[in-house]
Formats: C-alpha cells, sequence, structure tokens
C-alpha cells in the first residue's frame, strides 16, 4: 500500500497541528522517523478506521514488531547478556483507563496483542517473564525464536570486546574493562551521587516505538512497543511497560517516550505531560518540561516524549539526540515526518529535590 510521506525540519520544539479538523480523524502521532515507524504509523490510522482506537493501536504497534523498526522493535534485536531477545509492550485506552501490559516476554513475537489480550481477557494490568508467555500460550500465541543471526553475532562480537558497553556498576573486576561474573563490591550501600545515564540513545539503540490515537470520536489511546536496552542485564525492565513511564492517556491527551528506560521510570514523563495537558498546558510545552525534569538529576539522559491533546494538536521535545524523527499521520494517507532539534546537556541542577512537584 503506498503512501505520500512528507519530511519537515525544524530548529525547535513547537505546537503543531496541520490544519486539523474533524474530516482529518483519526490522527496518529509516532515516535522516530524512519521508514517502519513510518509504516506503523499509517497503519494505526487505516486500522483506527476500520476498528476503532484500540484496534488501530495494537496494529500499528504489531506493524513495527514485525518490521523489526530500527532493530530496537519486535525480535531480532538488542539482545540481553546471554544472548536472548525479550519484549515488552503497553496499551493504554482513556476510556475507563484500561491499560494492559507485558515484560520481559520470551519467545512471544507479538508483544502488543498479547498486552491487549492481558487487557480484555484479565482483571491485571501487567504480566512479566515467563509467566507472561505461558498467558500468552494459553491464549493462542505460539512460540517462536526471537534471536537472529545477526544478534548472536552482536554478542560474539560485544564478548570479544571485553562486554563493553554493559549496564554493571559498584562490582569487581571493573565492568568498564572486563566481562563477569561480577561480585559487589563491599562499599556498595554508600550513597554516591554520580548523575548518570544508562546508554546512548540514537537511531539503532533507542529501544521503543510510542503512539498515541486520536480517534474520530475524540477519543484517546496510547502504547508502546520495545525489545529493551541493548546488551542488559537479564530481566531488565524499563520504562515501555509502565503506565506513566512508557505511555498514558486520559480524556485530555496521550503521551509516549522513548529514550533512556532506567531513567525515564523514575519521572513517569509520560504522566506527567497528560497531568500538564489537563491543566491546560500546550502538548509542546507540557512535553518540554517533562524533559527538563529529568534533565535537571540526569544531565547526560537522552530521550524524547511525544504528545497529543483531544483537540489533535501534538507537541514534541527531547534531550541529548541529533535531530530527532517522529511520524503524524491523518485520515487521508498523508504521513508528515518531522525532525526537531534537542535540548542539550544542562550545567544547573534542580536547587531543591524535595520541594513537591509543581504542575502549574
Amino acid at each position: 500500500m503506498w503512501f505520500l510521506v512528507f519530511s519537515v525540519c525544524f530548529l525547535s520544539n513547537l505546537n503543531f497541528s496541520l490544519g486539523y479538523g474533524d474530516d482529518n480523524l483519526p490522527v496518529v502521532i509516532t515516535t522516530w522517523g524512519s521508514d517502519g515507524f513510518e509504516k506503523a504509523t499509517k497503519k494505526a490510522v487505516d486500522a483506527t478506521l476500520l476498528g476503532g482506537r484500540m484496534y488501530g493501536l495494537v496494529e500499528g504497534l504489531s506493524t513495527c514488531e514485525a518490521l523489526q523498526c530500527d532493530t530496537t522493535v519486535g525480535y531480532g534485536g538488542s539482545p540481553d547478556e546471554n544472548g536472548e531477545t525479550c519484549l515488552d509492550a503497553l496499551v493504554f485506552d482513556a476510556e475507563g483507563m484500561r491499560v494492559g501490559a507485558v515484560a520481559n516476554l520470551h519467545r512471544i513475537r507479538d508483544a502488543a496483542k498479547v498486552a491487549w489480550g492481558v487487557m480484555n481477557y484479565t482483571k491485571h494490568t501487567l504480566l512479566v517473564g515467563e509467566s507472561a508467555t505461558q498467558f500468552a500460550k494459553s491464549i493462542g500465541f505460539v512460540e517462536q525464536e526471537l534471536a537472529t543471526n545477526e544478534t548472536k553475532s552482536w554478542i560474539e562480537s560485544w564478548k570479544n570486546g571485553k562486554c563493553q558497553p554493559n549496564f554493571w556498576k559498584n562490582v569487581s573486576p571493573d565492568p568498564s574493562s572486563s566481562c563477569g561474573p561480577y561480585k559487589p563490591n563491599p562499599s556498595v550501600y554508600k550513597y554516591t551521587s554520580v548523575n548518570e545515564a544508562g546508554y546512548l540513545v540514537e537511531k539503532t539503540n533507542h529501544d521503543t516505538i510510542g503512539m498515541v490515537v486520536l480517534d474520530l470520536e475524540k477519543k484517546i489511546s496510547a502504547g508502546t512497543s520495545s525489545n529493551g536496552a541493548r546488551f542488559k542485564i537479564p530481566g531488565r525492565v524499563g520504562d515501555s511497560p509502565v503506565p506513566g513511564a512508557g505511555a498514558y492517556a486520559n480524556s485530555f491527551g496521550g503521551a509516549a517516550a522513548t529514550g533512556d528506560g532506567d531513567v525515564m521510570m523514575r519521572f513517569l514523563p509520560s504522566f506527567y505531560t497528560v497531568s500538564q495537558m489537563e491543566l491546560g498546558t500546550k502538548p509542546g510545552k507540557a512535553t518540554t518540561k517533562a524533559i527538563k525534569r529529568i534533565l535537571a538529576v540526569y544531565p547526560k539522559f537522552s530521550g524524547a516524549v511525544v504528545a497529543m491533546n483531544s483537540n489533535g494538536n501534538f507537541g514534541v521535545a527531547c534531550a541529548n539526540i541529533n535531530k530527532f524523527g517522529y511520524n503524524v499521520a491523518y485520515r487521508n494517507g498523508t504521513v508528515f515526518t518531522f525532525k526537531i532539534a534537542c535540548l542539550s546537556q544542562q550545567k544547573t541542577f534542580s536547587e531543591n529535590l524535595d520541594k513537591p512537584i509543581d504542575f502549574a
């Protein structure tokens, strides 16, 4: 299926509507501007017209999983230290605040659809690990290998390169120059302030598609799908499947995040962004405030938040990424791809992090 793609480059974050009107509904915004993400955005619009916002969301996320977008979504990407690829996904319906999610899902390729199964067939919100795999099998999904020859070669090269980079600290031997197994250092419980970020986010190491859908009735869904951080410690779960971190939605708007998930989940940036929009803040300013809150503590953090309010206005903010790309699609099939400059490292930190959060 062909579709039009327009690429637009902006120097800084702005609020956009692109001639939005009811005739253009549904509207979909997604993170990252490469080909697979564009196709997923278009698929989400088409599927929303056929089956509503949740069907559109899940079909859009599933398209990226099948296409292995940037090798950071779906099978065949981001192996852990043992060489295994595991998947995370979250689907969020603003109507009734319904949520389904899976994390550290093994040997099942359809993470977004399994998350939708958690929403539709259980009273739970999040299932994890091997138990999530058994749930998926119980509702009809089939186990498949998630690793590929490419991911196996990545692990081999990583081990030959002394397991660099990795996510260990305060252990011996020195994780910056050797592989494990590691043992904790005796002073591990002594508090030190390091303001560190986990990894640099870029096109092939960002780990998430985030998506927000506005349907024909101006109701919102949002979600994510990810194969996590490359060479992570087995069992690691980032922000993507966590409600309020990876994605969030209510009747006022929706937001989704991408980037250094270990840092982002500490700030619930999607929830914060939507809360700002609920108070009347425009999406561009809301996302910027969410990113600045993180930079105030982790100046080297890299990531982004996309958001859309119930009026169809959208905004995006990012940090320490060279020209972050994202997509917006409308009913007529046109996909607009934007690139914006990101906020860079801030030299000043919050003077009083113990103060209550100011949501105004």
